[in-house]
C-alpha cells in the first residue's frame, strides 16, 4: 500500500516523522510559535533580558538544535513587545568559515592549528557576526535568510539626536574591524556607514602630503630661481633655507605617519587572523579616523601603548554593547551550536574539544549583558568530568545554569509527536490522537513505553516513520488496511531499540 494512501485516509496532509533535522524540518517551523519546549528550556532561556550564559550537553538528534531555535524565537517575541529593552541574537552555528581562514592564515596542518586555537580566536568571530549584522541592519543590506534586526523608527534622525558621536565612532571602528558583508567591498561598504552615521574624516595626512609637497615647489623654485638669477635678494638664501627644511620635516612627519599606520594595521591584522582583512585595507578604513579617536580605541594590535591587551576584545565588546544601547538593546546572547559539523571536526571528539575548551573560562561566561548558549554533544559531557579541580574553577560551571544531559521521558516524546501529528492533520477534521494510527490493542501506554526505548527525539520520529513505511510494506494495495497491527509496532519497536543500543555503545552510526 502506497504510504500516501494512508495518510490520506486519516486526512493527514504530510509525514509528521520524515524529518530528522530541526532546521530543515517544515513541521517543526509551522510549531515554533507553539511548539512544546523541553522542560530544561525556562533554565536555558532565562530572563531574555537579562541574558545568562547557559551549557547544555545532549546526544545527537536530542533537540539542540531545535532549543537554539526557540531561544531566537523567544527573543524576537520579546524584542516585540518590549522595543526599549531588545536583546541582539547571535547564532554562532557555523564554525567552517573561521576555522578555513585560521587554517589558511597560519598555514599549518589541521592538528597544529587546533591546538593553537585562542579563546580571542572566538570572541572575534563572534564580534564579527554581531558587528556584521548590526551594519546590514543600518544599511538595509540584511539577507533574505537572516532574520532582520529590529532598530528604532527613523533611524538617521534616531543616530543624529540620540547616539553620541563616540558611539558612532566606536561603531565605524568595529565595522572597519569586523564587518563582513556577503556581497561587494568593506572598504566601500565602511564608506556608506561613514555617511549614514554622519562621521567627518580627517585629512591630517593629505594635509601634511599636500604641505611638504607645496615647500618642496616652493624650495625648488627658489633654488631655480638663485641658480640663474646673479643678483640675489638677501632674503633668498634664508627662504630656501626654510622651505627646504619645512619639505623635509612635513616629508619626515607624514613618511612617519604612514609607517606608524602600516605598522598598526599589520599588526592588529595578524592578531586578529579569523578575520578577511589585508593590512593593505585595513590601513585605509583605519586611516580617516582623528588620531585621539583611534588613540582612544583598544585595537588588539600586541605591543602597542593601551593596546594588545588581554582584554582588548572584552573592551571591544563593551563598545559594542554601548552602540546597542543607545539603538535600545539591553544585551546580547550567542547561541553555539553544530560544534560537531565543521568539515575539520567531522564529529572528532578531541577537535571540538581544542575549539570549546578556550571558552570554559569564566570571564568569557559571565560577560555582563551577554549571555551564552552553549549546545554541546554529549561527548564533551565524558571529557569534561575527567578535567582537574583547577579546571573546574577557572570555569566555574556551578554557575553556568549547566544542563548535564538533555534528556526526554516516553511520556515528552508521546506529547511531542502527538503535537506534531496534529499539525499536519487538515484544521477541519478535529483533534487527531497518535492511537488513531494503530488498532484497538495498542494502547496509549505501550506507545509510551515504545518511544521511552528511542530515548531521543530524532530516534522517536524515525521510530514511527519505520512503522508507516512497514506497515504500508506489508499491506496490498487492493486490500488496504489502515489502522497499524501491535505486531508491526513490536517488530519494528524491536530493531529500532537495538539500533539505538548499538548507537550508544559506538557500534553503529547515528
Amino acid at each position: 500500500m502506497n504510504i500516501d494512501t494512508f495518510l490520506a485516509h486519516h486526512h493527514i496532509q504530510e509525514n509528521p516523522f520524515a524529518a530528522e533535522e530541526a532546521r530543515l524540518d517544515p513541521v517543526f517551523d509551522r510549531l515554533l510559535a507553539d511548539a512544546l519546549p523541553h522542560p530544561d528550556f525556562p533554565k536555558v532561556l532565562g530572563q531574555v533580558d537579562q541574558p545568562a550564559t547557559a551549557i547544555v550537553f545532549g546526544e545527537k538528534g536530542s533537540g539542540k538544535t531545535a532549543l537554539r531555535l526557540q531561544i531566537a524565537q523567544h527573543i524576537d517575541q520579546h524584542n516585540a513587545k518590549h522595543p526599549d529593552r531588545r536583546v541582539m541574537s547571535v547564532a554562532y552555528d557555523d564554525l567552517n568559515p573561521m576555522l578555513d581562514r585560521l587554517l589558511h592564515h597560519r598555514r599549518q596542518k589541521a592538528e597544529a592549528m587546533l591546538k593553537a586555537f585562542r579563546l580571542e580566536d572566538h570572541q572575534d568571530a563572534i564580534l564579527s557576526l554581531a558587528v556584521t549584522r548590526l551594519v546590514d541592519a543600518l544599511l538595509d543590506e540584511t539577507p533574505s535568510e537572516a532574520g532582520s534586526l529590529p532598530l528604532p523608527e527613523s533611524i538617521d534622525k534616531h543616530l543624529k539626536k540620540k547616539v553620541s558621536r563616540q558611539s558612532r565612532v566606536d561603531l565605524a571602528v568595529l565595522a572597519a574591524l569586523y564587518d563582513q558583508p556577503r556581497h561587494g567591498s568593506a572598504g566601500e561598504r565602511a564608506a556608506r556607514l561613514w555617511h549614514k552615521l554622519r562621521l567627518k574624516r580627517s585629512f591630517r595626512h593629505p594635509m601634511q602630503c599636500y604641505g611638504a609637497l607645496l615647500l618642496s615647489v616652493l624650495a625648488a623654485g627658489l633654488g631655480i630661481a638663485t641658480a640663474i638669477t646673479s643678483e640675489q635678494p638677501s632674503w633668498a638664501m634664508p627662504a630656501l633655507g626654510l622651505a627646504g627644511a619645512g619639505a623635509l620635516l612635513l616629508w619626515g612627519m607624514w613618511g612617519y605617519q604612514q609607517l606608524q599606520s602600516w605598522r598598526l594595521s599589520r599588526r592588529t591584522g595578524r592578531d586578529m587572523p579569523t578575520m578577511t582583512r589585508p593590512p593593505g585595507d585595513l590601513r585605509r578604513m583605519l586611516g580617516p579616523f582623528a588620531r585621539r579617536d583611534l588613540a582612544r580605541q583598544p585595537l588588539p594590535c600586541p605591543g602597542a601603548s593601551q593596546r594588545g591587551e588581554s582584554d582588548s576584545r572584552y573592551q571591544l565588546t563593551d563598545r559594542l554593547l554601548g552602540v546597542l544601547k543607545a539603538l535600545g538593546y539591553v544585551g546580547i546572547i550567542v547561541m553555539v551550536d553544530r560544534l560537531d559539523e565543521p568539515t575539520l571536526v567531522s564529529g572528532d571528539t578531541e577537535r571540538m574539544k581544542a575549539i570549546l575548551w578556550p571558552m570554559m573560562d569564566n570571564k568569557f561566561l559571565k560577560q555582563d549583558r551577554v549571555g551564552i548558549k552553549l549546545l554541546l554533544p554529549l561527548e564533551l559531557r565524558h571529557m569534561l568530568h575527567r578535567e582537574s579541580a583547577r579546571f573546574f574553577q577557572e570555569a566555574r560551571l556551578d554557575k553556568q545554569n549547566l544542563i548535564d544531559r538533555l534528556s526526554w521521558s516516553g511520556t515528552m516524546l508521546y506529547d511531542l509527536c502527538s503535537r506534531r501529528l496534529r499539525a499536519c492533520v487538515q484544521a477541519s477534521d478535529g483533534e487527531a490522537a497518535l492511537t488513531d494510527l494503530f488498532e484497538q490493542d495498542v494502547s496509549r501506554d505501550l506507545l509510551m513505553d515504545a518511544l521511552d526505548q528511542m530515548h531521543q527525539p530524532r530516534d522517536a520520529f524515525k521510530f514511527l516513520y519505520n512503522v508507516l513505511q512497514e506497515h504500508c510494506r506489508i499491506v496490498p494495495e487492493d486490500q488496504p488496511r489502515f489502522q497499524i497491527a501491535r505486531l508491526t509496532l513490536e517488530s519494528v519497536r524491536r530493531d529500532q531499540a537495538q539500533r539505538v543500543q548499538e548507537l550508544y555503545r559506538g557500534l553503529a552510526p547515528a
